[in-house]
């Protein structure tokens, strides 16, 4: 589990990991430095030092592909969810299991209330569940109202107060008060949703619909730009650079793509997964920006200057 340097652009490849990563997230800690949490098909999700691809450790205890993974802020405490109809939550600093949340059917994505106090999952029950970690027992809140798998969220704090969106594979994207329970805001977007980033200046949301990448202006859901990518199979993921001015994009034809946000025009395309991309974002810097694939890698690919 050593860093494997693949070229001159300082490009390289994070090995562990045995199937298909399908998640990545980065946090970036002040005065502890920059992490990478990836989850994988192989049980496990693994934490990583985010500039140097370096492993730090693995969580494992799940029975079933885990499919998303999230840190929460200061990056002292993980989540993961899996296809054993389980989320778990972890001390990121010892690697211990900290609670189970038991679920009816597969869990497919997790996010941290802003807080750190609660859990929010969803899934293959097409509804979100919120967990209070202060009373891990107790019967979740529930959000319903989707009519398919519920495939990305985030629960965010917004100046109105706490929110949860949701991405589902009924093609909407969809908005939620955690107190109320209730749906606030939906969005057609004409294909099924699989990835939501903010922004690094929290102003843009990039979210894959279909074939499309769609950025939204994250306090009004207004349609700001999107670009149709002729990727087979669908984008599965896309993420906007911190400065703004280019994005980067993968799907079901093994590349990933880095693309001029003004103009569409393609900047780079990156070669080396064996395999459909399943997740991309940038590092925090935004020197490189990293994918997770059919092929069990993480790779990391320098942005071009």
């Amino acid at each position: 589990r050593e860093l494997v340097p693949i070229g001159a652009m300082a490009d390289f490849i994070c090995p562990g990991h045995s199937r298909p990563v399908v998640g990545l997230q980065y946090a970036e800690v002040p005065e502890d430095g920059t992490f990478l949490i990836s989850a994988c098909h192989d049980k496990t999700a693994m934490l990583r030092d985010g500039e140097t691809g370096d492993w730090i450790g693995t969580f494992e205890g799940h029975n079933g592909a885990v499919w998303w993974a999230a840190l929460n802020e200061g990056a002292t405490m993980a989540a993961t969810v899996s296809g054993d109809f389980t989320a778990k939550v972890w001390d990121a600093t010892t690697g211990k299991e900290w609670h189970t949340f038991k679920h009816r059917h597969i869990v497919r994505t997790v996010d941290w209330s802003p807080d750190s106090g609660r859990i929010a999952t969803g899934g293959k029950e097409n509804m979100v569940r919120i967990f209070d970690l202060a009373k891990p027992e107790a019967e979740p809140d529930l959000l319903t109202g989707h009519d398919k798998m519920i495939k990305v969220l985030l629960f965010t704090q917004e100046p109105t107060g706490e929110q949860v969106m949701t991405g589902s594979e009924d093609r909407t994207l969809r908005t939620w008060d955690p107190r109320m329970l209730g749906e606030t805001r939906r969005l057609e977007l004409g294909g099924p949703v699989t990835s939501i980033e903010i922004s690094a200046d929290g102003r843009t949301l990039t979210v894959a619909a279909g074939d499309d990448v769609v950025f939204l202006d994250r306090a009004t859901l207004k349609e700001m730009r999107r670009v149709a990518l002729p990727v087979v199979g669908g984008v599965n993921s896309a993420a906007l650079h911190p400065d703004g001015t280019k994005f980067v994009a993968g799907g079901g034809n093994f590349w990933v793509y880095l693309h001029d946000f003004a103009t569409g025009a393609e900047l780079q395309c990156s070669k080396g997964h064996h395999g459909p991309v399943y997740c991309v974002r940038f590092s925090p810097s935004g020197t490189h920006y990293t994918s997770g694939g059919d092929d069990g890698t993480i790779r990391t690919w320098r942005v071009p200057v």
